[in-house]
């Protein structure tokens, strides 16, 4: 297994941050803690530690094994954690990653959690969908066939999409697998543009913009915290936003800082970008030497705004989800009813 490629779960990665801050917290010696923790070790947490173990043996720093799993750990860590070695307080500063990764994970499940019932009711739509064209629609058409009766154009064109659906099962299976493998190709190479059209759609880009502002001052605490520089801080917490904009920003205002302006006054250049909450409690940080704290202030109330925005994002479209859902599989209901009722008012007449 490459570095590289390394990863390890949620739970490993608090797991793992945690026992190296209560052992080094207790004055163990950090190789004894890490021969220590691999004797239970299992899968890519113990690839970390055997690396870990081999890097200290020759005098490395822990900040430089980290650095080698980027998929595990962020250049935010990787940084905060080279700080607290040049400061001798890793044990303490560990303790405080634990707590910032565990916020982290738990703002992260709750995106997660949101989705979920959006999903669940897009699979069950297509599920129905499919038992409806493979199982109701060819039984109904056999009987359509027999009668020689005229068809409406929705019904002709369920019959037609069953009869895709049989007679090219093979071609279709094929050509999913090869959707699902540009998709997987698109992702990989374009990934931006695509998270650009997604993050373009109104009440997306907004939630998105206040997830990248929680990221963004969460990040900026943990490193102003541990005492790396106000324009390192920043040029590394653009890593942790998703949006280009609000990177650029970021960016934005470190060259801004560089000129020799505050980073009240960088952000207030882009307020239609920076609400004016956040300005005004980093320029309050800033008059009272406490910005650290007032950065931890901000992602505090923008958890707690993304968390309302997700509640009003998923009630608006649990109903009109609902609604589609309805009007799609209530369509196709009366496309095969329709002319079953046409043909009993014709034996009637007759």
């Amino acid at each position: 297994m490459k570095p590289e490629t390394a990863t390890i779960s949620n739970s490993e990665k608090i797991g793992l941050i945690s026992n190296l801050s209560t052992m080094l917290g207790a004055g163990i010696p950090i190789l004894e803690v890490v021969n220590s923790l691999l004797e239970d070790a299992k899968g890519g947490t113990k690839h970390i530690l055997e690396m870990l173990r081999d890097d200290l043996s020759q005098g490395k720093q822990l900040y430089i094994t980290f650095g080698k799993f980027p998929l595990v750990f962020d250049k935010v860590t990787v940084n905060v954690i080279k700080a607290s070695e040049e400061a001798g307080t890793l044990d303490v500063t560990l303790r405080d990653l634990r707590e910032n990764i565990r916020k982290e994970i738990e703002f992260t499940d709750k995106i997660k959690s949101s989705l979920l019932y959006p999903v669940f009711i897009v699979t069950v739509f297509f599920a129905v969908f499919l038992v409806i064209l493979l199982v109701v629609v060819p039984k109904i058409a056999t009987v359509f066939v027999r009668l020689r009766t005229e068809l409406p154009i929705p019904t002709r064109l369920l019959i037609f999409l069953s009869n895709v659906l049989l007679n090219y099962t093979s071609a279709i299976i094929v050509g999913s697998a090869l959707l699902m493998v540009l998709l997987v190709f698109l992702y990989r190479e374009k990934r931006g543009l695509l998270f650009r059209i997604f993050f373009s759609f109104p009440l997306i880009s907004n939630l998105v913009h206040e997830i990248d502002l929680t990221r963004f001052s969460r990040s900026m605490y943990l490193l102003l915290y541990s005492g790396i520089p106000i324009t390192l801080a920043l040029e590394l917490a653009s890593d942790v936003v998703i949006q280009g904009k609000t990177r650029t920003l970021i960016l934005h205002a470190r060259e801004m800082l560089l000129a020799g302006k505050k980073l009240s006054e960088s952000l207030r250049a882009s307020r239609g970008r920076v609400p004016m909450l956040m300005i005004k409690l980093i320029e309050a940080g800033e008059r009272t030497g406490s910005l650290d704290r007032s950065m931890q202030d901000v992602s505090e109330y923008y958890d707690y705004q993304v968390s309302n925005m997700l509640k009003t994002v998923i009630a608006l479209l649990e109903p009109v989800m609902l609604v589609l859902v309805g009007v799609v599989i209530g369509g196709m209901m009366v496309a095969i009813v329709a002319p079953i009722y046409g043909l009993i008012g014709k034996v009637g007449v007759r």
